[in-house]
């Protein structure tokens, strides 16, 4: 049933795709020739729509080439947008390279620019609200896919806690195949033994193994049962808390290797793309704080005695240290370089407990960002005292050093800022290392905007 649902929607998905690029194309139409006034010729607003009707089939191919017709229920929206504005953005390059080379058909190329924006945002719009109705029919307990689950351990165990904690996303175990009894609220069908009966027996739509170290002797006659049956097959690895969330996967002489820690920056292109965006960024940011930062020097300045700016060595990009800038927010004092900042510190001056507050302390850091020690958004550096700590205590601690420190970043729009706990923050750190995307640093950048500027800090 659940393949008949997914053609279903499929279909439902491609259809509503199409239809939103007419009106998207009436609004650009509208925008370009009566909101801005420009000139109307011969080119009336039905020709501009058969062009769209020609667009649409590379609209729908390039889609489907792409993946944008598979199953998004366990992935976030945000990778869903990624491959729409991909996608629209080869579209609007190849309409462009065609009306350059056919000069005989004219159209405005400010109308097909407002077109892509209209449209992206308009089918990007449509898939979300998609997404939340889907959720609440799974919610609601419908639209399941039924999974057999194999493993009875650590992740057989992990795997339940979390289709249990978000029953939206519509995954129901109708149970599970292990040595013993051991799960309480799932049904148990046997031992491994049992697969291909059970397989006939229950027709679930996904087979999961969540096998153990010691079991996986038995893999391959597990996987050849369930191909047999023509099941689809997910496996969860012993080592799974040693996985990155893409891992990639490289082959020499027919010999596949899991890469534990190849990250989206270390292609050349985005590393070259978030660089770019912050040398522009960082450079408009000086100049539109420079009135803030002169009044923030004077206030400091004022408050007490000693330096403007704040310098401290901290761990950056490849281990390598790096001088962070601040304005002063504290008096001096001999422990600025292995005391731990907190929320009612007593060496914070008044002046300095505001500026802290409304994190205007970090605005020199742009400068740290137009040198390349940092970058807009990353991990947070932190001083060489507590990495020499937390490297023997934290697990994959370490792994932030991959990319450049951020003035904000996925931990702090999280919560995750000053002597809060620095177990969620590495994890929500490792989370942004490996599905870094320019949108995802947009986003965070935004939520900062939002909620992130002002942090918890009291006034004294």
């Amino acid at each position: 049933m659940i393949k008949e649902n997914q053609r279903m929607l499929n279909l439902l998905n491609g259809l509503t795709d199409v239809l939103v690029l007419f009106p998207a194309m009436a609004l650009a139409y509208f925008i370009r020739f009566y909101l801005f006034q420009g000139e109307l010729g011969h080119i009336a607003l039905p020709y501009y729509l058969q062009a769209v009707a020609l667009t649409a089939p590379l609209c729908w191919f390039l889609f489907g080439l792409s993946g944008l017709y598979d199953s998004f229920r366990s992935k976030n929206f945000l990778s869903e947008f990624h491959l729409i504005l991909r996608c629209n953005t080869i579209i609007f390059g190849l309409t462009l390279a065609f009306f350059y080379i056919f000069k005989e058909f004219h159209l405005s190329r400010w109308t097909l620019l407002y077109f892509f924006l209209i449209s992206t945002c308009g089918v990007a719009l449509k898939r979300w609200v998609l997404r939340r109705i889907l959720r609440t029919i799974r919610e609601r307990g419908y639209n399941q896919k039924h999974v057999l689950l194999l493993g009875q351990g650590e992740q057989a165990r992990a795997y339940y806690n979390a289709l249990q904690n978000d029953r939206t996303l519509g995954f129901c175990i109708s149970g599970y195949l292990a040595p013993k009894d051991t799960l309480p609220g799932l049904t148990y069908y046997g031992s491994y033994d049992a697969l291909a009966h059970v397989l006939k027996r229950l027709e679930p739509d996904e087979v999961v193994i969540a096998l153990e170290a010691a079991e996986y002797e038995l893999l391959p006659g597990v996987i050849a049962a369930c191909e047999k049956d023509g099941t689809k097959v997910s496996l969860i690895p012993f080592y799974n808390q040693y996985l990155p969330a893409h891992p990639q996967i490289d082959e020499i002489g027919g010999v596949s290797m899991v890469n534990l820690r190849r990250i989206p920056l270390d292609n050349i292109v985005n590393a070259f793309c978030k660089r770019f965006v912050d040398i522009v960024g960082s450079l408009c940011l000086i100049v539109l704080t420079s009135p803030i930062m002169l009044l923030a020097a004077i206030g400091v300045k004022l408050s007490s005695p000693g330096p403007i700016l704040f310098k401290q060595e901290r761990v950056g990009l490849n281990k390598k240290y790096f001088n962070m800038y601040k304005f002063r927010s504290m008096r001096v004092n001999a422990a600025q370089n292995t005391g731990w900042s907190t929320n009612s510190d007593p060496r914070k001056t008044r002046f300095g407990a505001f500026i802290r507050k409304f994190s205007i302390d970090e605005l020199p850091q742009f400068f740290n960002v137009l040198k390349g020690d940092m970058s807009l958004v990353g991990p947070r550096p932190e001083l060489p005292y507590f990495v020499e700590q937390f490297k023997e205590s934290i697990p994959l601690y370490m792994v932030k050093h991959q990319v450049r420190p951020g003035i904000t970043g996925w931990a702090q729009v999280n919560g995750f800022r000053g002597d809060t706990s620095i177990k969620g923050r590495v994890e929500h750190d490792i989370y942004y290392i490996e599905n870094w995307t320019l949108l995802f640093d947009i986003k965070i950048l935004f939520m900062t905007l939002t909620c992130g500027f002002v942090n918890s800090e009291k006034l004294k």
